[in-house]
């Protein structure tokens, strides 16, 4: 796998973090999750796996079938893309449920379970949730699980493109005017800051 610069986090939700795996940072296409190296990557710099599974479904797994699953993930970010393109700017409602059915096929393959485990650090038991990584294809449960949280917990009316010239980055607007216009201030926002002042210096 070529040495892909960091992956991008910069959505405030992991959902729409996932959607950014594929974008243009600098002046080249990027995507995260070319190859099934890159997704066993992307997910462990995303934190939606443990590392410990991620070495183990990697080491056992075969390279064709860890490529496949990153082309099935693939094909789960862009229809993912195309359902928040249609709802981004207006609220979900019950008429939403029907376009989310391949997202509740994926969850329903689970294998989550429950467990009492011991706290040391503050000396108590606890219910903890954990899961079976039987496959490669488990991999895109945790994906699955990212993307509902951003079907039930963010306000679609709030979910905002970048307005950063060929930026194709979303983010969830948490800004207390929702005044947020920039995937990055540092990138997209630094880059129409120079512009503006281009244009400035050229009026009369």
């Amino acid at each position: 796998m070529s040495l892909d610069p960091p992956a991008m986090f910069v959505a405030d939700a992991r959902g729409l973090d996932f959607l950014n795996s594929v974008a243009t940072p600098t002046d080249a296409l990027v995507d995260w999750i070319a190859d099934g190296p890159g997704l066993i990557s992307w997910l462990r710099q995303g934190g939606l796996v443990p590392a410990d599974a991620l070495r183990e479904i990697a080491a056992r797994a075969m390279p064709s079938e860890l490529d496949r699953v990153a082309g099935q993930a693939r094909d789960l970010r862009e229809w993912f893309r195309g359902f928040v393109r249609d709802w981004r700017g207006r609220p979900l409602g019950s008429d939403a449920v029907k376009d989310l059915e391949p997202l509740n096929r994926l969850l329903e393959r689970d294998e989550a379970y429950g467990r009492i485990v011991f706290h040391r650090d503050g000396d108590h038991l606890a219910l903890e949730s954990a899961r079976r990584w039987r496959s490669p294809e488990s991999l895109l449960i945790p994906i699955g699980e990212a993307l509902a949280r951003v079907v039930v917990e963010e306000d679609f009316t709030h979910i905002k493109a970048c307005e950063g010239q060929n930026c194709t980055l979303v983010f969830a607007d948490h800004t207390r005017g929702r005044a947020r216009r920039w995937c990055s201030m540092g990138v997209c926002g630094n880059r129409a800051k120079v512009a503006a002042h281009r244009r400035r210096k050229k009026s009369p």
